[in-house]
Parts: structure tokens; C-alpha cells; sequence
């Protein structure tokens, strides 16, 4: 994730991104969303931290774990902030038309990742987590600065009610 600081001076690690949506790195090659560790420690009790390409960022969750979990629950979770209920109910509702099977798939790999489908939270529990998390006392930690050091805008700065 090139041009982007932690003014915290808390240590990041990229582990993934989002192919396709277009940021340019340093070295010219495109590239989407990212995903990076915070902190110090191992991959289940560091921070992830998100960083999008429309200049927004925050902390989504503790460990891969907890990553893992949202992106089965509620994988079109990039589409939440700034929804209200309603509005979330047509994206989730658009995405199971979109994704045939989705419970069934959903089980499928959270059984092949070795967790069970009855034990996954709710969909409104997930972003729930999700938003009380990207605003809580660690999104101070996490704060990204771009390039022209002005600093990214938080993910849910005007987050919905989630049931």
C-alpha cells in the first residue's frame, strides 16, 4: 500500500487486495481495496485494517478469524456504510440474487475452513461488530494518511442502524 502512513507509528503489514478497482501503486501496476495487519503480534489478535480505493479506511476487525467470519456472513459488506436498514436489506437481497446457493455455499466453506455454519453470527450481528469496531477506541490506531497527507475518511462515519 504505497503513499499511505499510520501517523500512530503502528507497524502494517499488507496481506491482500482486491484486484480490479483501480488505485496505482508506485510502481504504476494497478491496484483495489487492501487488506493489512496493525500491531504487533500474531494474525489472530492483530488488527485489519481496510483501506479502499475511494480514499476510506478503518479498522474492520481482530484477526483473520473475525475477517473470515464477515466476508462469510456478510460478504458484501463494502456496500454498508452510510446505508440505512432498508437499503442494506435490497444489497443483501441483490447479492443473494446475484450468488445462487448462498446459504448452501456459505456453509460449504465455512465447513471446509473447519467452522461450523450454526455457529456463524447473524447477518445483522456481523455488521453490527463491524461498525462498533471501525469506531471504536483502535480506529484512533488505525488512522490512514494519503500521499498529500490528508487523512482517509472512515469507513462508517455515517454508519446506519443495523439489525
Amino acid at each position: 500500500m504505497p503513499h499511505l502512513a499510520l501517523p500512530s507509528g503502528q507497524r502494517r503489514r499488507g496481506f491482500g487486495s482486491l484486484p480490479g478497482y483501480g488505485w496505482s501503486s508506485s510502481r504504476g501496476r494497478d491496484r483495489g481495496d487492501a487488506f493489512c495487519f496493525v500491531g504487533e503480534g500474531g494474525a489472530e489478535r492483530l488488527v485489519v485494517l481496510y483501506v479502499s480505493l475511494y480514499g476510506e479506511a478503518g479498522p474492520i476487525g481482530r484477526g483473520l478469524p473475525e475477517l473470515v467470519r464477515l466476508s462469510l456472513v456478510v460478504p458484501w459488506w463494502r456496500d454498508a456504510p452510510g446505508r440505512t436498514d432498508v437499503e442494506l436489506r435490497a444489497v443483501a437481497d441483490e447479492y443473494r440474487e446475484d450468488v445462487p446457493g448462498f446459504d448452501r455455499r456459505r456453509d460449504r466453506a465455512a465447513r471446509a475452513l473447519g467452522l461450523d455454519p450454526a455457529g456463524l453470527p447473524s447477518a445483522a450481528t456481523a455488521l453490527a461488530r463491524l461498525v462498533e469496531f471501525a469506531r471504536g477506541p483502535v480506529s484512533a490506531e488505525c488512522l490512514v494518511v494519503g500521499y498529500d497527507s490528508v487523512p482517509l475518511a472512515p469507513l462508517f462515519a455515517r454508519a446506519a442502524r443495523h439489525r
